[in-house]
């Protein structure tokens, strides 16, 4: 179980280490944009040193808003984002993280059309897992615009490694489960999150929106896959760090709930858990 740093968002990485070791979360995934230390992987190895928490993933600095982060080039970026993953391995001792990858937009024309060979030789060439993330149709005047190349989901494109991003699948309004048996076993990495179908990308708490959360994370179980989870919630709306932390801390709550859930309780109805009250999204759950 890890803990994102955009969760801790307008806060930097060193806060998200922090909460991540305070609250009992088994790693970090570093978003790589404007925060100077995320940029850094000799920083944010000593950052996993002091608090003594692995750094699980890099997601590559692929957004609109990281444009000129790690230059303009979005092959250069992938391989910024190779080379950070070694050199935390080398300083930490620990497995290269995954690096987390957004298909192209559609008019990166040229690495649009070799994405999906050029991910595929990242993946052979650079000892590093490169795992394409699910997005969703952009919303432009009441009609769905395809913004990404070879296509917003991955399914079908034979990547060796995927995510699945519960909020993203939301806003595509897509069946989440469905995704996650589709993708099989390239599925190498989740992004925990919530949403109710907005057309924006909300990233809820768990539980707290529609999606089927609680069914993903007991799939995985019930599938014997090994995918890291990684908590990755808007926390902005927190009025005080008080308030963020107990957003943070009901997450990790829910995915270890559902995760150490074994047995499925079918005549219960959807939403439905029993032991401890909590309400899931999918299937109903008895936690062992």
């Amino acid at each position: 179980m890890g803990l994102s740093t955009s969760s801790v968002y307008p806060d930097a990485a060193p806060t998200a280490f922090e909460l991540a070791a305070r609250l009992g979360f088994d790693g970090v995934e570093i978003m790589v944009w404007g925060d100077a230390v995320s940029q850094n992987p000799d920083a944010l190895a000593r950052l996993s040193h002091h608090y003594a928490v692995p750094i699980l993933a890099l997601h590559a600095p692929c957004l609109l808003i990281t444009a000129r982060v790690w230059g303009r080039d979005p092959w250069g970026k992938l391989h910024r984002s190779a080379d950070a993953a070694q050199r935390i391995a080398a300083a930490t001792g620990q497995p290269p993280p995954v690096v987390v990858v957004h298909p192209a937009f559609i008019w990166q024309h040229a690495y649009a059309e070799g994405f999906v060979a050029g991910i595929a030789q990242l993946n052979r060439t650079t000892g590093v897992r490169f795992a394409v993330e699910n997005m969703y149709p952009w919303r432009v005047g009441g009609r769905n615009v395809q913004a990404y190349a070879p296509s917003w989901n991955p399914v079908g494109h034979g990547y060796d490694h995927t995510t699945l991003d519960l909020s993203h699948a939301a806003v595509a309004g897509g069946d989440a489960l469905e995704m996650l048996a589709a993708l099989g076993s390239s599925l190498t990495h989740v992004h925990l999150a919530d949403g109710t179908g907005a057309r924006t990308d909300e990233h809820l708490v768990p539980g707290r929106g529609n999606q089927p959360c609680a069914a993903v994370l007991q799939a995985l179980v019930q599938n014997s896959m090994c995918p890291d989870v990684v908590v990755e919630v808007n926390t902005r709306r927190a009025t005080t760090a008080t308030e963020r932390e107990a957003d943070l801390a009901a997450s990790l709550t829910f995915a270890r709930t559902y995760l150490q859930s074994t047995a499925v309780d079918s005549s219960a109805g959807p939403g439905v858990l029993h032991g401890d009250g909590l309400q899931g999204t999918g299937s109903a759950y008895r936690p062992s």
